[in-house]
């Protein structure tokens, strides 16, 4: 099981590794790398969004669907299909998370990256520990709205950058139309708003277009996401069957 989630680790990292050096080194600072890197957000934009919605779907039955999997391929004593488990289950999220965080890593520095990373691997390891050592039990429903609503955040960040660089390749109009210009305050390049840069979207001088798409992706998203699902409706009970 180990083998397999390391390896689908190894296979996430290269994946990670080749699109970045594409992307920084062949064409540096050029408009076809402006053009990936708006491709990137659109397509982390997407992915965030996706894989929010579908851990609220099936967040609460993913545990039983993967001990039910487990348990079968012990049963039959079969180790490499215990491994091939973990290998899709851990290579698929963390191709996923490649994918947003190539478009956070255009927007951050090495060191943020560092840091956001060991935190990030830290505090996942401490609640794998808690759950898998100390038997913690963790209400899923919450953890998954309050990590869903943070992701969708980034995703309206996403979003806002990718509008940000339609607008310098004058695709979409309204570039030189700021709300506000606090550049000498709270850059979006230095300090705190480089921060905020990278996890929400912050520019020290949106345009309009920027700010319109940023609040209703998150109005939307937000509302959608947080609302209650169907509740069931028991009917009455059903009278005995008559004997025969």
């Amino acid at each position: 099981m180990f083998l397999g989630a390391a390896a689908a680790v190894v296979l996430a990292t290269a994946v990670g590794i080749v699109l970045w050096i594409v992307s920084q080194d062949a064409f540096i600072d050029s408009t076809p790398q402006r053009w990936f890197e708006t491709g990137v957000f659109a397509v982390a934009v997407a992915v965030l969004t996706y894989m929010t919605f579908w851990m609220r779907r099936h967040g609460r039955n993913m545990g039983k669907e993967l001990r039910a999997k487990v348990s079968g391929v012990v049963s039959g004593g079969s180790g490499i299909a215990l491994g091939l488990i973990a290998f899709v289950t851990v290579g698929r999220e963390a191709i996923e998370t490649v994918i947003f965080l190539l478009a956070i890593a255009y927007q951050s520095s090495p060191f943020q990256l560092v840091i956001g990373a060991v935190l990030g691997l830290a505090i996942a390891l401490s609640a794998s520990f808690a759950m898998y050592r100390v038997g913690m039990r963790i209400n899923l429903g919450r953890f998954f709205a309050i990590v869903g609503s943070l992701l969708m955040v980034v995703a309206a960040g996403l979003l806002a950058d990718a509008v940000q660089n339609l607008q310098s390749l004058k695709v979409l109009p309204g570039g030189s139309m700021t709300l506000w210009n606090v550049r000498g305050t709270l850059p979006d390049d230095a300090g705190i708003g480089d921060l905020l840069h990278g996890l929400v979207g912050y520019s020290a001088a949106p345009t309009v277009l920027q700010a319109v798409l940023w609040a209703a992706f998150l109005a939307v998203g937000l509302t959608l996401f947080l609302r209650p699902g169907p509740r069931r409706i028991s009917g009455p009970p059903s009278a005995p069957a008559a004997a025969v």
